[in-house]
């Protein structure tokens, strides 16, 4: 699960991408709207959280350039500005939801996984291939009712994978859509995730369902 944290206040900014970082999701962050908008262009998330008094461009504006672009990425306005007019006009605008600071972390985290859970892509949150089921909310992965237990990595790269089963992804298709854009990835280590995978998910399974497309990248093949 992907997120961006959007807040000009650097420390809120940084112990909100840890805190979110323990709960196992993925976070890239920046501290202005600008910013915002490039991250918002380079990647796709499944959640946004977003400040609304940022440098440059503020959050109301960031997320009609995100809507206007097409783009029905979730997000949660963060905000100091608590009073109804703000709510209504942040909804308004686009917005799934918002939280008046002060606030408790719990709280945030129940909304987000609410939030993301109505992400128009997710049509369930249980995906399948063949015998193999990945439980979107849960993390729980069994294959032939048998279950199996994956790091928060492996679990976003097969993640990944069976939502797009059957359809050939690149190293650097998964590498952007699970490391840090902050982070220096490498195909390599997309290599070293996929051996994990294979290990748990086909080494004592007759069908193998992790495909290497030569030259090009991974699928994970169904049969339906």
């Amino acid at each position: 699960m992907r997120l961006l944290v959007v807040e000009d206040e650097k420390d809120m900014n940084h112990i909100l991408v840890s805190k979110l970082e323990k709960e196992g999701y993925n976070v890239d962050y920046c501290f202005d709207g600008d910013a915002a908008i490039d991250y918002l262009t380079l990647a796709d998330y499944d959640g946004v959280i977003l400040d609304i008094m940022l440098p440059g461009l503020d959050g109301f504006q960031v997320l009609k350039k995100l809507r206007a672009a097409g783009k029905q990425t979730p997000v949660l306005f963060l905000s100091a500005r608590g009073d109804t007019e703000d709510i209504v006009r942040g909804l308004d605008t686009g917005a799934d939801d918002y939280i008046v600071k002060p606030f408790v972390f719990k709280e945030l985290l129940a909304r987000i996984k609410v939030m993301t859970r109505r992400k128009p892509e997710i049509q369930e949150n249980v995906y399948r291939c063949g015998d193999l089921t990945v439980d979107y909310n849960t993390h729980e992965v069994t294959r032939n009712g048998i279950s199996i237990t994956l790091s928060p990595k492996e679990f976003a790269v097969l993640l990944y994978l069976v939502r797009n089963k059957n359809i050939i992804v690149t190293r650097e298709q998964i590498e952007s859509n699970i490391w840090k854009l902050q982070s220096e990835g490498s195909s390599n280590l997309v290599d070293v995730y996929i051996r994990y995978l294979r290990r748990k998910i086909d080494e004592d399974f007759e069908e193998k369902m992790i495909c290497t497309i030569r030259g090009t990248g991974y699928m994970l093949k169904c049969e339906e």
